[in-house]
C-alpha cells in the first residue's frame, strides 16, 4: 500500500511539472515539437492553430507565416489546416554532426499582430546509416617474436547515427591466433584492439587472415566490415614514438588554404627499413577528410579548403606512425579553429506595415526584425540604431529580436513618407555594418479644416448687372489628402429684405464662384452681408467660414424727379383751370432784378455724383427776363419787367444729374406779369377759359385716320381672299382631270365643262342632251345648224342614241374655222313634263384640230356618264314622282325636227342679226311645242 501510494506521488509531482513546463513555454511563447529524421516533404509536425488557441479564419486574416533560421527552409505553415509541415527531407546527420540532440528553431510571424512565437522541433534519430570503416582492407604487421597478449589498435568504425541506432560492438572471425578486445574511450566511444592470443611463427604462416565486424543497436541492427591482413615479420626491436603525446593547434579561420597547420615527428631508434616511419590518420570524420591532408613521409598537416568558424570551431585527429617492421605509435591532433570578424550583422524583417495612419497612438509597432551575427565573442555582438530625427525608435524585445515603434504622433501633413534606415554594427575591430530600409507611407486622417486664402474677402458689383453674373471667387485649401481634402462651398442661410439670401446670390460648390442671381438696385440694398462656408469630404466633415461683403455701385439710373412744380402745373395745356391756377407764379411789373419769383425742388434717387443736380434756363417767352440758380433752381428776376413784356410768361427749366451718361428733366412754370389786382385776375381768368376748351379737332383727326387704315386694311384683306379664291377653283379643275392623262394629254381647257364636280370633254360642235328618270333610256344627240356650216351632216335620229363620248369619231364632225374667237362653253337646264332637259353648247368655240375619240371604258367617260346622272337627276326624280301619270312618249316626228334641242344662239358667226335672232325664236317654239304635246323623249 505504501508503495503504490508513493508510486501515485510521483505520477501527480511529474504531471505538474509537466503543466508548469508547458505553461511557462506558453508564456514565453515557444512551442516544442519533434519529427523522424528522413520524413517526406509535407509531413506533419504540430497542430500551430490548435496549440496556439487560433480560429481558422482568424489564423488566415492575420498573415501568419513561418521563418527558419538559416538558408533552407525547413519548415512551413498549411494554410487550411494551420499545420506545421515539412518542407523538405530533413538529414539529421547532416544537420547534427556530433551533437546528441539535434534541435531546428524557427519563429512563427504573425504578422497582424506584429508578435512572433519561438518554435523548437527536435529531430529525432532513425537507423538510416550502417557502421562503416574508413578502409575496409586493413594490413597489420606483426614480428614474430611478439609475445602472446599483445595489443594492436585497429581502425574504429563509424556510424553517424546516434543513441542505440549508433556502433554498439565489434567481431572478429578468422584465425585462432587472434582475439578481440574493445576499450572505453575517453568520449564513450569504442575502440577495437586486436589481441595476440597465441605466438606468431614466421616459417608456420606468414600471413593471417581476419573478419572485423561492426554492429549498430538498430532494430533490424545494421553492420560494417572490414578485412584484416596480418603479416608476420622479422624481428623489430624499436616502435615509432611520437614526439608529442597530444598536438594542440589554433588556426584562425581565415588561414589560406594549403597552408601547413602542424607538422607530426616520430622517431624510430632502428635503422633501415624498421626505422623509417609512416604517418596516417587513424580517426578522421568525412567532413574534415575534406579539409585537412596529411603527407604519410613528412606528418604535415595541410589545408584543403577554407576553414570556417560558424560551421566548425574544432577538429580532433588521431595520426598513427608506423615502420617498416610494423611497429607503430599513435596520438592525438586538436584543431581548433579562431573566430575572426567576417560575417557583418544579417537584419531580417519578419514583419512590417507599409502604410500607418497618422493618428496612431505612440508606441505602436510598424516592424519586427531579427538581427544575427554568425561571428562569437565580441564579434557577435550587436549594437542596432535608427537615424536620428525620425519619430521611430527601436524596442528590443526578446533575444535577437528587435521593434520599430512610434516615438510620438505622426502629421501625414508635415511629411507623408519615411525611409526608416535600421543599421546594426558588431562588436569586432574592426566593425562591420549592414542596415535595412523600412518604407512606410503615413494614412491621411481628417484632422484639418479648409482654410480660406483671405481673412474676409470684398467684392464691388454695379447696380442693374445682369443675372448670373460673376461676383468674386472664394478659395480655400485643405491640408489633408484625396477625399479629406476635397473641399465644398455652399452659403450660410440669411435674409435680404424679407427674401432669402439665396434668391439674390449662390456660389458654385466646386470652385467657390459667388454669381449674383438677379439684377440688383442700389436704391433698394446698399450692401450684402454674406458668409461662406467651406466643408471637406472627410468624415466627420470639418469645415470653416468666411465673411464676403458685396457693395453695391451706383448708377446713373434714375432720372431727376421735379417735386415742384407739380406735374399738373407743369403740362400748362391740359387740365383743369383749377390745377393751372395753383400753378401759376405771380410777379409784380415793378419787381426789380433778383427779385425771387419761384423755386424749382428736384430730386434724384441715386448717390454721389449721379445725384448732383443742376438747373438751367432752356426756354422762356421772353429771354433775358429770368434766370435760373444753377445749383439752387430758384428762378429770379435777371432785370426788372418792362411794359412791352407779356403778361404771361413761361418759364422750361432743365434739371440734370453729374451722371455719365447725364439724365434730364423738365419743369415748366408759368409766370403772370401784373401791376395791379384787377389785371392779374383778369389775366387768371383768360388762361382758365383757354384751358377749359376742348381739344376736339385732334380727337376728330384721329377717329377718322382710324377708320381710314381700318377701310385699307378690309380692302387688301377682300382683294386676297378673291385671289385666293381663283386659284383654288384653278387647282381644283386640274385635279379633276389632269392634263397629264394618258387619254385627254394635250386637249384644251375650253374643251371641258364642269357639272358638280364632274368634267366632260366637249367637241367643238354643238349637241344637246335629254335625260330622264330612267337612266337606261338617256340619250346625248349632235345638233347640226344649217347656220354653222354647210358641210355638217344630217342629225342621227332621236331613236338611234349616241354615246356621249363614243369609241370613234362621229361621222357628222363639223370643222371649226379657226379665225373664230374662243368663249367659253355654257349649258342650259329647262323643266318640262317629262323631266329636266339640259342643252350644251359652245358658243364661238375657238377652232382646234379635232382630238381623238374616247374609248367607252375609258375611266373619263364612266365618270362623267356617271355623276352626270347622279347630280342633274336628282331634282327630276322628285318631278317626276308628281307627274307620273301625265308622261307621253315623244313621236318620232317631233324627234326628228330639226329644231328639236338647238341652240345654237352662239354659233353664228357670219350671218346678221336678224336671222339668228329668228333662229333663236323658231328653236324656242318648237320646243314648247314638243313640251305642250308631252313628246320630249327622257331617256
Amino acid at each position: 500500500m505504501c508503495a503504490a501510494g508513493r508510486r501515485w506521488g510521483r505520477r501527480q509531482r511529474a504531471l505538474l511539472w509537466g503543466i508548469l513546463l508547458a505553461a511557462w513555454e506558453a508564456a514565453w511563447g515557444q512551442l516544442r515539437y519533434s519529427v523522424p529524421e528522413e520524413m517526406p516533404k509535407g509531413s506533419f509536425v504540430g497542430d500551430v492553430a490548435k496549440d496556439l488557441g487560433l480560429q481558422m479564419p482568424e489564423f488566415r486574416d492575420r498573415g501568419i507565416r513561418v521563418v527558419s533560421q538559416g538558408r533552407t527552409q525547413y519548415f512551413t505553415l498549411h494554410g487550411k489546416t494551420g499545420h506545421l509541415v515539412t518542407a523538405e527531407r530533413i538529414d539529421r546527420e547532416q544537420l547534427c554532426e556530433r551533437v546528441q540532440q539535434c534541435v531546428l528553431r524557427c519563429e512563427l510571424i504573425v504578422e497582424g499582430e506584429m508578435k512572433f512565437y519561438e518554435i523548437e522541433v527536435e529531430i529525432t534519430d532513425i537507423n538510416d546509416n550502417a557502421p562503416r570503416f574508413k578502409e575496409i582492407e586493413l594490413e597489420e604487421r606483426m614480428s614474430e617474436a611478439t609475445a602472446p597478449g599483445s595489443r594492436f589498435p585497429l581502425a574504429e568504425a563509424h556510424d553517424p547515427d546516434s543513441g542505440r541506432n549508433s556502433l554498439q560492438s565489434y567481431e572478429l572471425s578468422g584465425d585462432e591466433h587472434f582475439s578481440l578486445a574493445v576499450q572505453a574511450g575517453p568520449g564513450g566511444d569504442q575502440r577495437p584492439e586486436l589481441v595476440l592470443a597465441k605466438a606468431l611463427d614466421r616459417e608456420e604462416a606468414a600471413f593471417h587472415e581476419l573478419v572485423l565486424r561492426a554492429m549498430d543497436g538498430g532494430d533490424p541492427a545494421r553492420t560494417g566490415t572490414a578485412r584484416i591482413r596480418v603479416t608476420v615479420l622479422d624481428v623489430n626491436d624499436n616502435a615509432p614514438v611520437f614526439s608529442q603525446a597530444e598536438y594542440t593547434v589554433r588556426v584562425p579561420e581565415d588561414v589560406p588554404v594549403g597552408s601547413t597547420l602542424v607538422t607530426l615527428t616520430a622517431t624510430d631508434a632502428d635503422e633501415g627499413l624498421n626505422g623509417h616511419v609512416k604517418y596516417s590518420f587513424k580517426k578522421i570524420t568525412e567532413k574534415a577528410s575534406k579539409i585537412f591532408h596529411l603527407d604519410s613521409e613528412t606528418g604535415a598537416i595541410t589545408l584543403l579548403q577554407s576553414l570556417d568558424y560558424e560551421e566548425g570551431d574544432s577538429y580532433e585527429l588521431e595520426v598513427q606512425g608506423r615502420d617498416g617492421g610494423g611497429l607503430f605509435d599513435t596520438t592525438k591532433v586538436t584543431l581548433t579553429v579562431t573566430d575572426i570578424n567576417d560575417n557583418a550583422p544579417v537584419i531580417s524583417v519578419r514583419s512590417s506595415l507599409s502604410e500607418i495612419s497618422e493618428d496612431a497612438p505612440s508606441g505602436t509597432v510598424v516592424a519586427l526584425l531579427h538581427v544575427q551575427d554568425s561571428d562569437s565573442g565580441a564579434n557577435g555582438e550587436v549594437r542596432c540604431s535608427l537615424d536620428k530625427d525620425v519619430p521611430f525608435r527601436l524596442q528590443s524585445s526578446h533575444g535577437s529580436y528587435y521593434s520599430v515603434v512610434t516615438a510620438r504622433e505622426l502629421d501625414r501633413e508635415q511629411e507623408s513618407e519615411y525611409n526608416v534606415t535600421v543599421r546594426a554594427a558588431d562588436g569586432g575591430s574592426p566593425s562591420l555594418q549592414s542596415s535595412a530600409v523600412l518604407a512606410l507611407r503615413v494614412l491621411d486622417v481628417n484632422d484639418n479644416a479648409p482654410v480660406f486664402a483671405e481673412e474676409r474677402y470684398s467684392a464691388r458689383l454695379a447696380e442693374n448687372n445682369a443675372a448670373g453674373a460673376l461676383v468674386l471667387t472664394v478659395r480655400a485649401t485643405d491640408a489633408d489628402w484625396g477625399q479629406n481634402a476635397r473641399v465644398r462651398y455652399r452659403l450660410r442661410e440669411g435674409r435680404v429684405r424679407g427674401a432669402p439670401l439665396s434668391s439674390y446670390v449662390s456660389v458654385q460648390a466646386e470652385t467657390g464662384a459667388l454669381y449674383a442671381l438677379r439684377s440688383l438696385d442700389y436704391e433698394q440694398v446698399r450692401e450684402l452681408r454674406l458668409w461662406v462656408l467651406a466643408e471637406d469630404g472627410g468624415a466627420p466633415a470639418l469645415s470653416s467660414n468666411v465673411s464676403v461683403l458685396l457693395q453695391i455701385v451706383d448708377e446713373n439710373d434714375n432720372a431727376p424727379q421735379v417735386l415742384y412744380p407739380p406735374a399738373a402745373a407743369a403740362g400748362s395745356g391740359s387740365g383743369s383751370g383749377g390745377a393751372w391756377w395753383s400753378g401759376v407764379e405771380l410777379a409784380p411789373r415793378w419787381s426789380e432784378a433778383g427779385a425771387l419769383v419761384a423755386k424749382v425742388v428736384a430730386v434724384d434717387a441715386d448717390a454721389g455724383q449721379n445725384a448732383w443736380l443742376s438747373y438751367e434756363l432752356a426756354k422762356a417767352t421772353e429771354p433775358g427776363l429770368f434766370r435760373v440758380g444753377l445749383h439752387s433752381g430758384e428762378v429770379r428776376t435777371a432785370r426788372s419787367p418792362l411794359a412791352r413784356d407779356a403778361a404771361r410768361q413761361s418759364l422750361v427749366v432743365v434739371v440734370k444729374d453729374h451722371g455719365r451718361p447725364a439724365l434730364s428733366a423738365t419743369a415748366t412754370l408759368s409766370v403772370v406779369l401784373a401791376e395791379s389786382v384787377a389785371e392779374l385776375l383778369a389775366e387768371l381768368g383768360s388762361a382758365a377759359d383757354e384751358a377749359a376748351a376742348p381739344a376736339e379737332p385732334a380727337g376728330s383727326l384721329t377717329r377718322w385716320l382710324v377708320l381710314a387704315v381700318a377701310a385699307v386694311s378690309c380692302l387688301f384683306l377682300a382683294f386676297l381672299l378673291l385671289l385666293l379664291a381663283l386659284r383654288l377653283r384653278r387647282w381644283r379643275r386640274q385635279q379633276l382631270l389632269p392634263p397629264a392623262s394618258g387619254a385627254l394629254r394635250g386637249v384644251p381647257v375650253s374643251h371641258f365643262v364642269g357639272i358638280d364636280g364632274v368634267r366632260a370633254f366637249l367637241q367643238s360642235y354643238s349637241h344637246d342632251v335629254s335625260l330622264t328618270a330612267d337612266s337606261r333610256k338617256s340619250q346625248l344627240r349632235f345638233s347640226a345648224s344649217g347656220s354653222c356650216c354647210d358641210t355638217l351632216p344630217a342629225r342621227p335620229l332621236p331613236d338611234e342614241p349616241a354615246p356621249l363620248l363614243g369609241d370613234q369619231d362621229p361621222a357628222g364632225a363639223i370643222p371649226v374655222d379657226p379665225s373664230a374667237p374662243s368663249e367659253f362653253p355654257f349649258f342650259m337646264v329647262q323643266e318640262n313634263d317629262c323631266g329636266w332637259g339640259v342643252w350644251f353648247d359652245v358658243l364661238g368655240a375657238e377652232p382646234r384640230p379635232k382630238p381623238g375619240p374616247l374609248g367607252r371604258g375609258h375611266p373619263a367617260a364612266a365618270v362623267a356618264r356617271r355623276r352626270l346622272r347622279v347630280s342633274l337627276l336628282a331634282a327630276a326624280e322628285r318631278r317626276w314622282s308628281r307627274r307620273r301619270r301625265r308622261r307621253s312618249v315623244l313621236p318620232p316626228q317631233a324627234a326628228r325636227s330639226p329644231g328639236a334641242g338647238h341652240s345654237g344662239s352662239g354659233t353664228a358667226s357670219s350671218s346678221s342679226s336678224g336671222s339668228s335672232s329668228s333662229s333663236d325664236h323658231s328653236g324656242e317654239r318648237r320646243r314648247r311645242e314638243a313640251t305642250r304635246a308631252g313628246s320630249l323623249r327622257c331617256l
